[in-house]
């Protein structure tokens, strides 16, 4: 019998794949992941994926289904692989998604080096994507339910991790979901979906970034396009491109964060009209086929999260870059967000915006 680990963070969604893979014929193990200690984020919060109620609740599943289940510890790897690239993103003048390390570094990293520890042959979340294969390569694929997709978070998955991943949600709906679990009389079957990052749940990311520096952001001045004074900002890590609540400036016309400049500390805002663009560079890319294109491709691409992908075309740059033109320009292109192509509902690949 084939050997499963379940990734169970506690909610609905992997406690329904944990029933699914066991449903198919598998020996299953849950396991818990705790990322982060309470100091990490600064405060004490059940609304997050390592609080004690998640762990309660995913054991809880767990002992239903008849699976063994563990807790292990990555607290160390959590705070240097993403709160350390989530803290200095922002001292840098990035917006970063911590969710996209969170998935890279940890769930399929570290998790699955644990799987082959313990002689499992997969391992199995609840994310809404699906994986298939086709002619001996492994494709990354967008889910049925669209509006639960995740592939944006998961585009940096190797041809290996592929052959050993199961997303048993990718071919459902939310609502089905919901249905399995409360069949199943699941304690979380009506359990909400949690909407912040995990290790900042109350939202402040400026007092987790002081908390791991030790160090208070400088303050500036907000300038305009041609380097006017236009106020002063409380530290450049409290803005991102695109924002437009919180300056504290008086203007006849709205006003944008447009431009964030580190050399000179300074804040340059703008207006709507200054926040597109055409064009951008990403950084550390990966192409899921784990081959580069040699010529251009004309493919859709998502700049963020919840982005509608947008047609555009890109020319790799040596084996780690590539520069993306749309067709029509994108409001809010924003250095750390990550960039995403796909050729129809099959991730193609994505880098970070630099």
């Amino acid at each position: 019998m084939k050997k499963a680990m379940i990734a169970m963070s506690g909610g609905v969604d992997s406690s329904v794949s944990a029933y699914l893979t066991k449903k198919q014929g598998y020996d299953c193990v849950g396991v818990t992941m705790r990322l982060y200690e309470n100091a990490d984020a600064g405060l004490c919060s059940d609304r997050t994926c390592c609080s004690l109620q998640d762990v309660a609740d995913a054991r809880s599943v767990a002992f239903r289904l008849g699976m063994p289940y563990y807790v292990l510890n990555f607290t160390q790897d959590f705070r240097t692989a993403v709160i350390g690239r989530f803290v200095e993103a922002y001292l840098h003048g990035a917006t970063p998604n911590p969710c996209i390390d969170c998935n890279r570094y940890m769930k399929f990293e570290k998790l699955m080096r644990r799987a082959k520890e313990l002689d499992c042959d997969i391992v199995v979340t609840g994310h809404y994507a699906r994986v298939e294969e086709q002619d001996g390569k492994y494709l990354l694929k967008k889910a049925v339910d669209e509006t639960k997709d995740q592939s944006y978070v998961l585009y940096d998955l190797t041809q290996q991790q592929l052959a050993h991943i199961r997303f048993p949600l990718g071919e459902m709906h939310k609502t089905e979901t919901r249905k399995i679990a409360e069949e199943q009389g699941f304690i979380n079957a009506k359990k909400r979906d949690s909407q912040d990052i995990c290790f900042v749940p109350d939202g402040d990311y400026a007092k987790v970034i002081a908390l791991h520096t030790g160090e208070t952001c400088p303050q500036g001045n907000f300038v305009d396009s041609e380097g006017n004074v236009l106020g002063r900002h409380k530290g450049i890590i409290h803005y991102t491109i695109g924002q437009r609540k919180g300056l504290g400036i008086a203007a006849a016309q709205p006003l944008y964060v447009s431009a964030i400049d580190l050399q000179s500390n300074t804040v340059v805002l703008g207006s709507d009209a200054s926040l597109y663009s055409s064009k951008l560079i990403a950084e550390r890319f990966h192409w899921i086929s784990g081959e580069v294109p040699h010529e251009p491709l004309r493919l859709k691409a998502k700049i963020r999260y919840r982005h509608k992908e947008q047609w555009a075309t890109v020319w790799p740059i040596g084996t780690e870059n590539a520069e993306i033109v749309f067709d029509e320009p994108q409001r809010a292109i924003t250095k750390g967000q990550a960039v995403v192509l796909y050729d129809g509902d099959i991730v193609v690949g994505g880098g970070i915006i630099c």
